[in-house]
């Protein structure tokens, strides 16, 4: 018996301890320089140009890699065989993945958008029939936020598989509008008026050239069309200013707008 227990102490016991030892002394280690390298590539990547959406994905994915490294190697210090605890890993990650589909699909939408760029933070776009400005891109949601100041969560996984219309993309965008005149009205006269309002516009943009062009013969009105550029910040602005500036100057011309009308022919028998 006492042999016995010498060879436990000695091929068993202390061996195990040690092993214990070491592998808390390197767990303990591993934490404080994971925590020390973080802060120190937080500081690289948020000092770099990088997209400002990516930033914080990035220190938080390099984060997980370093941290299941560290498990992995104080597994191995404990005498676990490294092969079979990855596979057990592997197993186990599958079992989740196939229960958190929809998550890891939002994880993977937000990859794909962080990565392909078709939109970034402070973009005005629309999607999904909701429009407004990025507010947010995290990992598994999208957060835009509406005119009249509306958050909007959109998950990314149907965000990345959706078609996104971005107007913020370009630094310009054409203004299109449609106006509506009567027969009577001098076509000559009406053109010329409406090109006068939006040469007086300081925000329009002189190339290229805006159109002004009889576009239609409506059943009630004569259409014209009116196609300007500006920048796309200007959108809206110089929009609301035509069209108001338009009616005061038809008032002024007595170019009328019609309103929609029917004859009606009464027979007598």
């Amino acid at each position: 018996m006492q042999g016995y227990l010498e060879n436990f102490i000695h091929t068993i016991l202390i061996p195990g301890i040690s092993k214990i030892f070491i592998a808390a002394v390197v767990l303990i280690v591993g934490i404080i320089a994971i925590r020390w390298g973080i802060k120190k590539i937080k500081l690289l990547v948020y000092k770099s140009k990088m997209d400002a959406s990516l930033k914080p994905f990035l220190v938080s994915l390099i984060d997980a890699l370093l941290k299941v490294f560290l498990a992995v190697t104080v597994v191995s210090i404990l005498g676990v065989e490294t092969s079979s605890f990855v596979a057990v890993l592997a197993s186990a990650g599958l079992a989740v993945g196939l229960a958190l589909q929809g998550s890891l699909s939002n994880i993977a939408g937000g990859v794909l958008i962080l990565t392909t760029k078709p939109f970034a933070v402070g973009d005005y776009i629309e999607v999904s029939g909701q429009s407004g400005t990025v507010q947010a891109i995290k990992i598994f949601q999208t957060e835009i936020v509406t005119p009249d100041n509306k958050v909007i969560f959109i998950p990314n996984g149907s965000l990345a598989n959706s078609v996104i219309v971005n107007y913020s993309k370009k630094p310009t965008r054409r203004v299109d509008m449609k106006f509506g005149v009567s027969y009577e009205a001098n076509s000559c006269e009406v053109i010329e008026v409406i090109k006068d309002v939006i040469n007086k516009q300081p925000l329009v943009l002189k190339e290229p050239e805006p159109l002004v062009r009889m576009a239609e013969h409506g059943d009630n009105a004569v259409i014209y069309i009116a196609r300007v550029w500006v920048n796309s910040k200007d959108y809206w602005e110089v929009y609301y200013n035509i069209i108001e500036e338009i009616k005061k100057r038809f008032d002024e011309n007595n170019i009328s707008i019609p309103y929609p009308q029917i004859d009606v022919h009464l027979k007598n028998k």
